[in-house]
């Protein structure tokens, strides 16, 4: 009898990875290809969208190829995406009108500064989400109000508009099908969460019509099928589409009520699962929906960060260190008493201050201060950023997180994990697995495929543990001064 493997991709901000899981829901392969970052003169972050669908085909198909297996034996493939890049596209001819406008680019400032109070009011309310132009509903209203040739497709009932996961459906099933999931709707501030539908009231404020949004349906449903372009023979059904940290807390196991994850990537999101019912955040997060499985959903308390592992990313291009190796090491010469804090608000500062305005800034330098100093910053500022949402969490469900699950590149940094593990005050695990994305969407095809089993979420999958010691005194001093620091470059936004 043929073995039975199912695909895994995670479109990621960086770039586009394919998994091969056999059927104990182990990775088999992988392979990766990065795609251009297009950043112009104002700071504006696009993708290209075509780049990123060939690179789908691409990274599939090479993947097969390594393995030598036997095409027939794919049962099923799963998608994780990079959440809130926008694309907008033709509908008859699926050419994109334009670059996508990546979750990082804040160009649609101005128009989310111009909401009333009581319309910004009313889209946190129904969606959970806070006004900010970090969200698709302002990158769409961007588009709309500076691409002419969307404004016809639209007055002709021919514009798509959507989330890399539904421009990847559409692409990969040859235009018949343009759906996105629960998890994908919830992040683009024009869905209702209570009702589980378009609210066409908030379409209309932001100036986007509800016909050129896609059909919303379960994380493991039927995404329609694929060749991969012709690479196929017969066509495979994509049976899982969730956003990648979504992906990831599945992947993660982190299935019941409670349970929560940090997903350590270009930016971080962490995540706590809610189960199912509608909590609205006082303290700064976003409220999602974690997917939509057999008919039923499931909701997610969540803070976004911007420049996690985008700031070794950063330490490494002005030339402060080589490689993200040499990080961790580096940062445990550094001298104690220095007090240095880097603020990573590079393009603004995401949960739980919501400051677009926000500019980056080493707060607290000496004389004396460093390379050293100025990488460990750099490691502290993900932490501390990090341990600013769980505080968050904490205060809007009365919940003290006693163990984080994380996944990552930067999580093989033993100096970032245990200074998170010292300032969150919570367990960190690390998972064998570093593709947490990716094998969460392959593990739910796979269970929707009934190539698995659901037990396969509840296998020990833990890596290393990082637990708190630091002193109570010296970790209170250290967050006192980052909060200060955070003032600090709020203050100079104004």
């Amino acid at each position: 009898m043929r073995e039975k493997y199912i695909i895994g991709i995670d479109q990621s901000t960086q770039g586009t990875k394919a998994i091969l899981l056999n059927a104990s829901g182990e990775i088999a392969g992988k392979t990766f290809l990065p795609h251009e970052q297009i950043v112009n003169g104002e700071g504006w972050v696009s993708h290209d969208a075509e780049e990123i669908f060939r690179n789908v085909i691409l990274t599939a198909g090479t993947l097969i190829g390594q393995m030598a297996i036997d095409k027939k034996s794919v049962a099923a493939i799963g998608i994780s995406n990079q959440r809130e890049t926008t694309v907008a596209w033709d509908r008859e001819t699926g050419k994109p009108v334009e670059h996508a406008i990546v979750w990082q680019c804040a160009r649609a400032k101005e128009i989310t500064a111009a909401m009333s109070t009581d319309f910004s009011a009313l889209v946190q309310e129904r969606t959970g989400i806070p006004i900010s132009p970090y969200f698709p509903a302002a990158k769409a209203a961007w588009i709309m109000q500076n691409n002419a040739q969307a404004r016809k497709l639209a007055a002709e009932g021919k514009l798509c508009i959507g989330t890399i996961d539904a421009w990847l459906v559409y692409k990969l099933s040859g235009g018949k099908v343009f759906r996105t999931d629960y998890s994908n709707a919830s992040r683009t501030q024009l869905f209702d969460l209570n009702t589980l539908r378009w609210d066409k009231e908030i379409c209309d404020g932001f100036g986007i019509p509800v016909s050129a949004l896609p059909e919303v349906t379960d994380s493991d449903g039927v995404f329609g099928t694929t060749t991969l372009s012709g690479f196929f023979d017969e066509p495979v059904p994509i049976r899982a589409v969730l956003g990648d940290s979504h992906a990831a807390l599945f992947g993660q196991g982190c299935v019941q009520p409670g349970m929560a994850k940090a997903t350590y990537g270009t930016g971080s999101s962490i995540m706590i699962n809610i189960g199912q019912s509608f909590l609205r955040s006082s303290h700064g997060l976003v409220t999602s929906l974690a997917w939509g499985r057999s008919g039923r959903v499931d909701y997610v308390l969540e803070g976004n960060i911007n420049y996690s592992g985008a700031v070794i990313t950063w330490l490494m291009e002005v030339g402060l260190l080589q490689s993200p190796l040499e990080s961790s090491a580096l940062a445990k010469t550094a001298n104690p008493a220095d007090t240095t804090i880097l603020v990573p608000a590079f393009t603004g500062l995401g949960a739980p201050y919501w400051n677009a305005e926000a500019r980056a800034a080493f707060v607290g330098m000496s004389r004396t201060t460093g390379r050293a100093e100025l990488v460990r910053a750099g490691l502290e500022a993900i932490a501390y950023q990090v341990s600013d949402i769980v505080e968050a969490v904490g205060q809007d469900t009365g919940l003290t997180l006693a163990e984080l699950r994380v996944d990552g590149g930067p999580t093989a940094n033993a100096y970032l994990m245990q200074f998170q593990s010292d300032m969150s005050g919570a367990v960190i695990r690390v998972p064998k697995a570093e593709d947490l994305s990716a094998i969460g969407a392959a593990t739910m095809a796979g269970i929707a495929a009934g190539i698995y089993d659901e037990s396969l979420l509840n296998s020990e999958k833990t890596n290393s543990v990082y637990v708190p010691y630091m002193d109570e005194e010296i970790k209170t001093k250290k967050l006192s001064g980052w909060k200060e620091a955070v003032r600090t470059v709020n203050k100079l936004s104004c």
